[in-house]
């Protein structure tokens, strides 16, 4: 089984990266391929070699706590490896740990693919099992959650829709410091039409690419 990969990202797409290594390109699929735009020089992914009977495929991560989080996602009845993919694209290992042993349904649920049973389920399966992933310190607090938020509100003033993404952003663990420099990336190309979904997506790729 591969852990690790090593060399520099050659190509990119919306979900995958290619690596060169030794003149093989590995396609690998990852959170955010945003992390590795600006990337020239080797980098190591840390892989998850997973194996189904159409098809061999990998997943990579910046971290070894992210793939660790990953492999116990796949653990919970329900959570495939796209979903877990899409849980490690929106939220930092440490505020899904926090969630989780905070039992805060609401929080994972803004998860993408997480509905509120596959929520109770990764309470249940996952609670007692992912302290290894939380730093010291690293637990949100309730009044944590709301001290980020009320700190939100004296932003940009941007309306309903930004306040709205701003707002799930900082639940799942971004500060006021970096929310504020991914809307000063999104402000000029915000449409009016703009659904919170999308101007989330829009501000991940923006707090990605740093």
């Amino acid at each position: 089984m591969i852990d690790f990969l090593r060399g520099p990202v050659v190509h990119m797409e919306a979900e995958y990266i290619v690596m060169d290594i030794r003149d093989i390109g590995y396609r690998v699929f990852v959170p955010n391929p945003y992390a590795f735009a600006a990337k020239d020089e080797a980098v190591t992914v840390y892989i998850h070699h997973h194996v189904r009977e159409d098809a061999i495929l990998l997943f990579g991560f910046e971290s070894r706590e992210q793939q660790t989080l990953f492999r116990k996602l796949l653990d919970v009845s329900g959570i495939g490896p796209r979903v877990a993919l899409g849980v490690l694209s929106a939220g930092k290992p440490e505020s899904v740990v926090s969630a989780i042993q905070q039992e805060n349904i609401g929080l994972l649920t803004k998860l993408p693919g997480i509905g509120k049973k596959t929520a109770q389920r990764m309470i249940l399966d996952l609670k007692d099992k992912l302290l290894f992933a939380v730093p010291e310190g690293g637990l949100l607090s309730a009044a944590g959650f709301g001290a980020e938020l009320a700190g939100d509100a004296g932003g940009q003033g941007a309306g309903t829709v930004w306040q709205e993404a701003r707002e799930g952003l900082a639940a799942l663990g971004y500060t006021a410091a970096e929310l504020d420099k991914a809307w000063n990336g999104l402000q000029d190309s915000v449409k009016a039409d703009e659904s919170v979904d999308s101007l989330m997506k829009r501000a991940l790729q923006q707090l990605f690419k740093g």
